[in-house]
């Protein structure tokens, strides 16, 4: 696993959801109350993207069928969803938040 470059700091929504795609891999960086973290960006349930999900504070919930995962852990956190989302390791480095992918 290797740091990956997502996206500068100052491009990234204040207390939202971000769409980016990093070598290749659809992600979506939160800005949750812990900092910054990522996850994949399909729903594991019905494959919607997140990042045109609804963001509360430390969660995402899925723009289909409102399947609600915690953006801190990828735990479910509401049905339909069951799967758990992938998380990768996220940190800023001069100014950039990387991924580790």
């Amino acid at each position: 696993m290797v740091w990956v470059a997502a996206i500068p700091v100052q491009d990234i929504e204040a207390n939202d959801v971000t769409p980016a795609t990093v070598n290749g891999v659809a992600i979506a960086i939160y800005d949750t109350t812990v900092g910054f973290t990522a996850s994949d960006r399909r729903c594991t349930h019905g494959g919607a993207d997140l990042g045109d999900g609804y963001f509360d504070r430390d969660c995402i919930e899925c723009p289909l069928h409102q399947g609600l995962f915690d953006a801190t852990t990828g735990e479910v956190r509401a049905a339909p969803v069951t799967q758990a989302l992938k998380m990768y390791e996220c940190r800023v480095r001069d100014g950039v938040v990387e991924v580790r992918l």
